[in-house]
């Protein structure tokens, strides 16, 4: 049944120069004008970026923004994590993202920490806060890439709902029936938490193909050798990739989905864009 009230919903990462940090705090305050129902901050590869989500969180909290932090597995003791729970619960923060998170360069293995997987860490927040926290956690329709098959996936994915999470919301994808196929999947084994789809804008297929080699994201085939085919007409890219992901969240909100969740990538105009000729509207 298609929900009548889907959730809209932005990721931002924190800056690394106190000039980002000004440039993130403009675009910030464009995004929120048109109401998202929160803001979610990224956490580093190893918790590498703790400063400065923290930063940026307090920013948010301050502006009485709606702010969902990340919480990595990797590198993290119980304290350490503890701390952090205790501080964002004192901003009167009640979301957040609780995710394994990504080793970071250059390390081969699993550097230390408390936390092996996601539901671990989500099975934690439960113990330690009970249901203050809204908690979200992670979802792959094209599969985690180091997960041995899809079904093993599936399972680590409901071994997190079965912690505690609250809902999920995915991986970006520019495939539609992956995105439902997962769905289904997860509703024929009983998993009934909605299913947030994960969007990222097209503004740069460099960047893109980068992101997409390290997460495993699939870029369809066409869409692949139509971005490589405009090389540095950026205007006629851009163009393209928009119609792209407008087609793609109409497909999504038409078939049923909860919500879509912006990976903006600090960039307030083409959200914004894609906001504009959907007609979203806010829940706030």
């Amino acid at each position: 049944m298609k929900d009548p009230t889907p959730e809209f919903s932005f990721e931002l990462f924190p800056p690394k120069t106190a000039e980002g940090m000004e440039k993130l705090k403009k675009q910030v305050l464009k995004l929120h004008t048109v109401g998202p129902e929160y803001f979610s901050v990224t956490y580093g590869a190893g918790g590498s970026t703790r400063e400065g989500t923290v930063e940026t969180v307090s920013w948010l909290v301050g502006q009485q923004i709606e702010t969902a932090p990340h919480l990595t597995c990797i590198g993290a003791s119980r304290q350490e994590t503890r701390d952090l729970l205790g501080h964002y619960r004192e901003q009167g923060i009640r979301r957040v993202v609780a995710l394994r998170g990504d080793l970071p360069s250059g390390m081969g293995g699993r550097p230390g920490g408390d936390f092996r997987y996601a539901n671990d860490l989500v099975a934690f927040i439960r113990a330690e806060h009970g249901d203050h926290f809204h908690i979200e956690v992670a979802a792959y329709p094209e599969f985690h890439p180091q997960a041995p098959s899809a079904e093993r996936d599936l399972e680590n994915f409901a071994r997190k709902v079965e912690a505690g999470a609250d809902v999920a919301v995915t991986q970006y994808f520019y495939n539609a029936d992956a995105y439902f196929h997962f769905v289904d999947s997860c509703r024929a084994r009983g998993i009934e938490v909605p299913i947030v789809a994960g969007i990222m804008p097209i503004t740069n297929y460099t960047q893109l193909a980068r992101f997409s080699s390290t997460c495993g994201a699939e870029i369809p085939r066409w869409i692949r050798k139509k971005l490589e085919g405009y090389g540095d007409d950026l205007t006629s890219l851009r163009a393209f990739g928009h119609e792209v992901v407008l087609n793609l969240c109409r497909q999504l909100l038409d078939g049923g989905a909860p919500g879509i969740h912006f990976y903006t990538m600090n960039q307030a105009g083409p959200t914004l864009r894609l906001w504009e000729e959907l007609g979203l509207q806010s829940n706030r």
